[in-house]
């Protein structure tokens, strides 16, 4: 299923809180490059990664897991690998106020996206919101500097 622009847009313009899942620490992985970029343009970005829970990064307490987010989260940006999506999926569906489930750059996982169109969220796969932003919102490329 297309994502149009227009949906894109609609997502980065309302979407205000961002859980990041397989965020990571390594500043030269796309996670942690997206992440940054992410906080820089406002958003409130949660990094969920088990390896790292308790970490506080740009005043965010690293979670375990999507369960230990209490918040509402308006996305679910996803950083896994596409066989991994799926319990990914199950455990956002729990999470209050989520309205988007963005899988990132080669991560497709259609099972898990009907399962979230099912539950009424949006699906976005196969793309990065650091390249779509300055596509369609026009903020300054992807580039280095305080990371989440």
């Amino acid at each position: 299923m297309t994502v149009t622009d227009d949906t894109l847009r609609r997502i980065l313009t309302t979407t205000k809180v961002i859980a990041l899942v397989g965020w990571s620490p390594n500043p030269d992985r796309p996670s942690h490059q997206v992440g940054g970029f992410l906080s820089r343009m406002g958003y409130r970005v949660i990094p969920v990664n088990p390896g790292q829970t308790g970490v506080v990064v740009a005043g965010e307490v690293v979670r375990a897991a999507l369960s230990d987010i209490t918040e509402p989260v308006d996305m679910v940006d996803i950083f896994r690998r596409s066989e991994e999506v799926g319990p990914v999926v199950t455990q956002a569906l729990a999470l209050p106020g989520l309205q988007t489930i963005w899988m990132q750059l080669g991560v497709i996982n259609e099972a898990a996206a009907a399962q979230a169109r099912a539950a009424g969220l949006t699906v976005v796969m196969d793309r990065c919101p650091a390249i779509d932003y300055p596509r369609l919102i026009g903020a300054a490329q992807l580039s280095p500097g305080p990371a989440v």
